[in-house]
């Protein structure tokens, strides 16, 4: 066996020690433009999640865990599956609880994959871990989800969760300091951050805004409509109803207030089941996939 093969045989050994637990892979062709683009976001979901918001529209991923167990090289192979589809970029959905897990296969990938890397988590990533990430990610696609510690408890998220996602939103632009795209408008290196608005919390956007331009103010920021109440949140005072057309004029003035200049905008029918993906029939095509 020559030193080719060996370290072949090596890295196989180690990245099938590797496990993970995934949801949904599949062309997604609802995020911001610069990600969806024509032929669609290659969009990986990983079940888990390291915060339990009561209103999260895949909760039966993220809370109740429902997904495929997978190695290290069976996620390559998924990743391969993207790229033969014609995906825009690799997303990775929710990949912060596999973070360190994915630092060896994202580095394997970056060998010969042909996709930009996407990291789309809910903003809460610890900046060494984001350091570890370095070189293997291209697009940092963030959340950040309240600058309000007390509302992050009541909804779920760690109290300190506004100074943890200021933390991981300065680390991502100083490892991306300038946005870029291709031809066709498609980032290909750069930070995105998104701000879902919730409803009664128009304090907490304005928040929100005031801490991505402290940062930086050519920062990308998606001023996000696309709430609605899930059962889980039925009887909630705030949470059982969508977001006014008031609430949602007043986030994209806070956008201006705060001197933000760039960002994508939603209507306000974006607020629908509609564009929640079918993780149970995603998880036989999955199943499929991997011969199982």
């Amino acid at each position: 066996m020559d030193g080719r093969q060996t370290e072949n045989t090596l890295r196989s050994a180690a990245l099938t020690d590797i496990t993970f637990r995934v949801a949904r892979i599949g062309l997604h062709f609802y995020e911001e433009p610069c990600f969806s683009g024509e032929n669609g976001s290659g969009t990986v979901f990983f079940s888990g999640c390291d915060m339990r918001c009561p209103f999260c529209q895949n909760s039966e991923i993220s809370h109740d865990g429902q997904g495929v167990n997978v190695n290290g090289e069976e996620l390559l192979r998924l990743f391969s599956e993207l790229e033969k589809q014609g995906a825009e970029n690799l997303n990775l959905v929710t990949p912060t609880p596999w973070g360190k897990r994915l630092i060896p296969v994202l580095k394997e990938y970056k060998k010969h994959g042909k996709l930009p890397v996407v990291w789309n988590s809910n903003g809460a990533d610890d900046p060494g871990l984001l350091r570890g990430l370095e070189g293997a990610v291209d697009v940092w696609l963030p959340d950040f989800k309240y600058s309000d510690a007390a509302l992050a408890a009541e909804y779920g998220a760690p109290t300190d969760y506004p100074d943890r996602a200021r933390a991981a939103l300065r680390e991502m632009r100083i490892q991306c300091p300038t946005d870029v795209f291709d031809s066709r408008g498609m980032m290909t290196r750069g930070v995105c951050v998104r701000h879902l608005v919730l409803p009664g919390a128009t304090k907490n956007t304005e928040g929100v805004m005031r801490e991505i331009a402290a940062v930086d103010k050519e920062m990308y920021v998606s001023v996000m409509a696309q709430y609605f109440p899930t059962p889980r949140v039925a009887e909630h005072p705030l949470l059982s109803r969508r977001i006014t057309a008031e609430e949602y004029d007043r986030a994209v003035d806070a956008f201006f207030a705060a001197g933000l200049k760039n960002g994508f905008s939603q209507e306000p029918d974006s607020a629908t089941e509609e564009y929640v993906p079918d993780f149970t029939d995603s998880i036989r095509t999955l199943k499929r996939l991997l011969g199982r």
